[in-house]
């Protein structure tokens, strides 16, 4: 693998990948609109992946022995990319999530097979260029999108289903939520009975995905760590990491992040079969909610 062009994701884990890939020699091409500039020694191309054309003219005659698609969230982005990448890869990775789980509800970790992407209902008339209707129906448009990279493929296609990604340098704010409240004694808002679901920390997911990009595997697999946990298992670490008084808890309509109402923690024994050792949740969180606090 000489080549990787890295679609988005330039920052949290996304950077980790492009670093890894640079330091063990590989030609790194990162394609993002320009908001943040690529690490040293990796060439930026500036485009907005949803303007088709544009894209097509920044990649100019550039091919790469393998793409990681880091943003591809609803079925129109992945239509584009699939036309503008046919001659140009031939091989895609896309980080999907494991929310296309979310719809489940079991007590058994749950297998890629759970999700037959040939019957998923593909819907290109849905208002997908409205960010909000993207957020709302995240794991909907992650699923999707698989679908149409899945179907009639023009070159070996993964998709990555990450659990949660948790890191001390997480921008989304949800571990900051959590250390905000119990620094401050404030109650945790849950659901009535937090189901528990699977994590995977930044720079194992980064691991996962170079691993991936160097496979030659294909089609979906799981990426978490051993040991799922619910919200009150996360509190309580934290609590025990920050020296804090336990957390304290209350139910109402806006549970905090992780809270989840059913549960669909993945299984992760295919990516183990082809390889691929995973650590467990209890090995890193730890130093992760030991990194988050110290950022607070």
């Amino acid at each position: 693998m000489d080549s990787v062009c890295v679609i988005g994701g330039n920052r949290y884990f996304g950077r980790r990948v492009i670093e890894r890939l640079r330091d063990a020699g590989t030609a790194v091409t990162v394609v993002n609109r320009g908001s943040s500039p690529a690490p040293e020694g990796v060439r930026q191309l500036i485009a907005d992946r949803d303007d088709e054309d544009g894209l097509r003219a920044a990649l100019g005659d550039h091919v790469f022995d393998v793409v990681i698609d880091q943003v591809c969230y609803t079925p129109r982005q992945a239509a584009s990319a699939r036309r503008v990448f046919a001659e140009r890869t031939r091989r895609y990775v896309m980080t999907s999530t494991i929310e296309v789980y979310s719809a489940l509800d079991t007590t058994v970790p749950v297998t890629e097979d759970a999700i037959d992407l040939a019957n998923v209902p593909v819907r290109m008339d849905l208002p997908w260029h409205e960010p909000a209707f993207v957020d709302e129906h995240y794991g909907v448009g992650k699923a999707q999108a698989e679908a149409v990279f899945a179907r009639e493929p023009v070159f070996d296609f993964v998709s990555v289903r990450t659990g949660h990604v948790l890191g001390g340098a997480d921008f989304t704010g949800r571990l900051d939520h959590y250390t905000t409240r119990i620094r401050d004694g404030l109650p945790v808002v849950v659901h009535q009975e937090p189901r528990p679901s699977s994590f995977i920390n930044d720079r194992e997911i980064a691991d996962f995905l170079v691993w991936t990009a160097e496979s030659g595997f294909t089609g979906p697999v799981n990426a978490c760590s051993h040991g799922p946990f619910d919200v009150t298992s996360l509190c309580e670490a934290l609590s025990a990491a920050a020296g804090a008084e336990p957390a304290t808890y209350t139910t109402g309509p806006d549970a905090s992040p992780f809270s989840f109402d059913r549960a669909y923690a993945m299984d992760n024994g295919r990516a183990v079969r082809l390889g691929f050792v995973f650590s467990h949740t209890a090995d890193w969180l730890p130093h992760v909610l030991s990194e988050a606090l110290a950022c607070v």
